[in-house]
């Protein structure tokens, strides 16, 4: 018996598109990160790209439990003094909608190259609209 190890001329990009149009944001980004590892296919590899692209439409009509609107803040500082910079989920969720799926999604990805290389096939828009119709993705399933 053999072990079977994925060549990269062996990996299969297929195009998905999911709804956020009420879906919970935990849930929502677990699925879609785990579609981007390419953890759903029998040939994934840990060490290897195998995860297809995936386009998210309707981000700013994802939801959140709880009192997280008002409690979670995403914070960062420049480094410089006075640098210290907080936003609450509430009010980056009004500015820009799609920021807060991307950074849920990071989150659940390897922190590493591989993560990078893997968030770059990620596309979200706050609308219904997206440009990726000439790749026919078909619709990903939620499971919430």
């Amino acid at each position: 018996m053999k072990t079977h190890s994925t060549k990269l001329s062996e990996i299969e990009r297929h195009w998905r598109v999911v709804d956020a149009n009420g879906a919970t944001l935990g849930r929502l980004s677990t699925q879609v990160a785990a579609v981007l590892r390419g953890k759903h296919k029998p040939t994934f590899e840990p060490h290897l790209d195998t995860g297809d692209p995936v386009v998210i439409v309707n981000a700013a009509k994802v939801r959140v439990t709880g009192k997280k609107l008002h409690d979670k803040e995403y914070i960062r500082h420049s480094g410089y003094p006075g640098g210290f910079r907080s936003e609450t989920l509430e009010r980056l969720l009004q500015r820009r909608p799609e920021e807060v799926i991307r950074r849920a999604v990071k989150g659940m990805l390897p922190q590493n190259r591989l993560g990078d290389k893997m968030l770059r096939k990620l596309y979200v828009y706050a609308g219904p609209e997206h440009p990726h119709a000439a790749q026919q993705p078909t619709k990903l399933d939620r499971e919430d």
